[in-house]
């Protein structure tokens, strides 16, 4: 039982800080995606510059990658770009590996427990001599050891259902990422093909 009670804290642990950094505003603040969204192509880009510094977020980090490397051309920009989206995708992930351990790992040890508890009370109540007394051990016994194989269960399933969610979740993110990069660089781009044939 103590394995499980150490995973279903870390679980609680992971999916209620999960709950709080992929809320949608920690990870795509709306100031900086309407700035994507109303930069016109040709325009200039220091509004999305400046929300971009003042913010902490995984959009944020990803628009300055795209800045950082204007001057390179487009395709070589938006490799650089993947690179950092797929290190924001790792932070996005982040304790979704635990939980989806737990989800197999928390039925196991109910299991072990049940099986381990089986046997010591057969093995106790085979040297009782009364046998009403026996019995009454054994039933209070399967009981207990039964309690495991719930306390498992209970561990793994709400792990399951979070993991599922926040995969769903964060797939959700990542396609919101990957178009508001390449609006932007389509943005940034054809401001500098603008610019050069000026």
């Amino acid at each position: 039982m103590i394995p499980l009670v150490i995973c279903s804290i870390i679980s609680l642990a992971i999916i209620l800080e999960r709950m709080i950094s992929l809320r949608i505003s920690h990870v795509i603040k709306p100031s900086l995606a309407k700035a994507i969204h109303d930069l016109h192509y040709g325009g200039k880009t220091t509004l999305v510059e400046q929300l971009s510094a003042d913010e902490d977020t995984a959009l944020s980090r990803l628009v300055r990658a795209s800045l950082m490397y204007t001057s390179w051309p487009k395709d070589e920009n938006s490799d650089a770009v993947q690179a950092y989206a797929r290190r924001e995708v790792i932070r996005l992930e982040r304790g979704m590996a635990f939980l989806e351990v737990v989800t197999g790992l928390g039925p196991l040890l109910g299991l072990m427990g049940t099986i381990l508890g089986l046997i010591r009370i057969f093995g106790s109540a085979g040297h009782a001599s009364d046998l009403s007394a026996q019995s009454a051990e054994i039933a209070g016994g399967i009981a207990e050891a039964m309690y495991c194989t719930v306390a498992g269960l209970i561990v793994a399933i709400p792990a399951l259902i979070a993991s599922t969610l926040f995969a769903r979740h964060i797939e959700a993110l990542t396609i919101d990422l990957e178009t508001l990069c390449s609006e932007l660089l389509g943005k940034l781009y054809t401001q500098a093909e603008a610019s050069d044939t000026v």
